[in-house]
């Protein structure tokens, strides 16, 4: 457990601290915000190819279901056979079921860490975490823009973070057949669309607003890339 700990600290927490600290240091006018909005933005772009082929394989699995749910239908009373019929379907359309999820795996690390970085991060005793090349701010001023405190939580910050989660999930749905609406993959694309705004706006209300201010921004650096891949796609059926 404590080299998990240590390896958490060592890979996650100081190298995130360290550049929002330099960040917060360089940028005019030591704007915590906008500090926390620049290491965003290079976290997703350091995550960007990962992220592209999660955003694929997401839209791959949308346009797919027609074809998975009749083979479900077809095959329902001979499990073997299904399980065979959609390995092929996966298999012709190249598509990886799993290929999407270590993003969302990684993400997780790195939102455990920001919250540590925003929560504790910001406090004169955790400038001992700083490289010998990093200067030292001494206590860093946690308002954006001069009146919000991003070290605290803040409703109107959760509620623009389940906007921009709203914003997000719409943007990837895909609209199904008007004979599949109330399948399963109908339901779960609902659940998701509202339920994770919902969970978002709740967590976040207990959250430091900073942590808000990273989701803000992440969901519409990710809608940008979902525009981008079916943009590219729209032009290859072209």
């Amino acid at each position: 457990m404590d080299f998990l700990i240590n390896a958490f600290y060592t890979v996650l927490y100081e190298p995130l601290f360290n550049a929002l600290v330099l960040l917060y240091e360089y940028i005019p006018g030591r704007d915590f915000g906008i500090a926390v909005i620049f290491l965003t933005l290079i976290i997703r772009f350091l995550l960007y190819p990962l992220m592209m082929k999660s955003i694929r394989s997401q839209k791959i699995m949308a346009e797919l279901q027609p074809k998975i749910k009749e083979i479900q239908e077809k095959y329902k009373d001979d499990k073997e056979k299904q399980t065979k019929e959609m390995m092929e379907l996966y298999k012709r359309e190249k598509f990886n079921p799993f290929g999407g999820c270590l993003p969302l795996l990684i993400q997780l690390p790195l939102l455990l860490a920001l919250y540590r970085v925003f929560w504790s991060g910001l406090s004169e005793g955790a400038m001992s975490h700083l490289y010998s090349f990093v200067p030292n701010p001494g206590v860093i001023n946690p308002m954006f823009l001069g009146f919000l405190d991003l070290s605290a939580p803040n409703v109107v910050m959760a509620i623009l973070a389940g906007a921009a989660q709203f914003f997000q999930t719409k943007t990837m749905s895909v609209k199904n057949p008007p004979d599949q609406k109330n399948q399963l993959s109908g339901l779960m694309q609902k659940q998701m669309l509202y339920f994770f705004p919902i969970f978002t706006v709740v967590i976040l209300l207990k959250l430091p607003a900073a942590i808000g201010l990273y989701w803000i921004i992440t969901a519409l650096f990710s809608v940008w890339q979902q525009r981008l891949v079916f943009k590219k796609n729209d032009q290859r059926t072209a």
